[in-house]
């Protein structure tokens, strides 16, 4: 009993925080991105979309393929030869480590495929990053990542590449003060990352992703449940029909349909 309190306290106090911290609008703790997200391993990327998208934003993610486009090139930049550590955006902490576990091509494929930057979970620093029960992915220093969609029973993360496009901050720089604001004790910084030895912790397949599928497999079941008790009324005798129709609730009802913005449906 006294385990089952402290987890219903742990979780109180988890949601009351989460809750003041959505109250109070902090997102990236009020910082923006670097400046030299604009000119990320030589590519041009949007300044004012890594704002929008990294620090204003929980849905939305920069534009399908955005990371193919000419002035981006974004695997045309990379070495295939040696592991590239992606720091965020906003705070330079270190998010994600790759290829790893598995090939450059790999990696190149899968990520154009799906047209987001996309890791897997040996990949992911993962004392820097939180993914969230419906899926949607943050750093510690609360910079907008992207979303878990999961693939082939595994976690997937595509993320956005105006927002893990970073560098590790300058002794001087004044975004280091959000290293004072997250009360994380396991982070790790730039300098503490060692590449060799370091191992993601993060789970092959978290179950955080959105539940959108259980909403339509729910409404789904709740349609047949419908039809078959129409379809057992029906045949009693005594019940009667109408105009030869049975109606079984109105056409708002039986038109029972998920809507998702239309952009939305577009990310990853």
């Amino acid at each position: 009993m006294k385990t089952t309190s402290s987890v219903l306290s742990a979780a109180i106090l988890l949601s009351a925080a989460s809750a003041a911290r959505a109250a109070s609008d902090d997102q990236c703790f009020d910082f923006t991105p670097m400046s030299s997200v604009s000119t990320y391993l030589g590519a041009t990327l949007d300044y004012s979309v890594a704002d929008r998208i990294c620090c204003h934003n929980h849905k939305f993610a920069e534009y399908r393929g955005y990371l193919a486009a000419p002035e981006v090139d974004f695997f045309g930049r990379l070495d295939p030869l040696v592991e590239t550590v992606f720091y965020d955006s906003v705070c330079g902490l270190p998010l994600f480590i790759a290829p790893r576990g598995r090939t450059f091509d790999d990696f190149k494929k899968e990520s154009l495929k799906h047209g987001w930057p996309s890791f897997r979970p040996e990949e992911m620093i993962s004392e820097n990053v939180i993914i969230h029960d419906d899926g949607r992915m943050e750093s510690v220093c609360a910079t907008h990542l992207g979303h878990n969609l999961p693939t082939g029973g595994v976690d997937r993360y595509c993320i956005d590449l105006v927002c893990m496009a970073g560098e590790p901050l300058s002794a001087g720089d004044e975004r280091n003060q959000i290293l004072q604001y997250i009360q994380q004790e396991q982070i790790i910084n730039a300098t503490e990352l060692n590449t060799t030895s370091y191992t993601s912790s993060a789970e092959q397949y978290s179950g955080k992703t959105s539940n959108a599928t259980a909403i339509i497999i729910s409404v789904a079941v709740v349609g047949l449940f419908l039809v078959v008790v129409a379809f057992v009324c029906c045949e009693k005798p005594g019940w009667k029909r109408k105009g030869d129709e049975i109606q079984v609730g109105s056409s708002e009802t039986s038109s029972t349909s998920i809507h998702e913005d239309d952009e939305e449906n577009e990310i990853y």
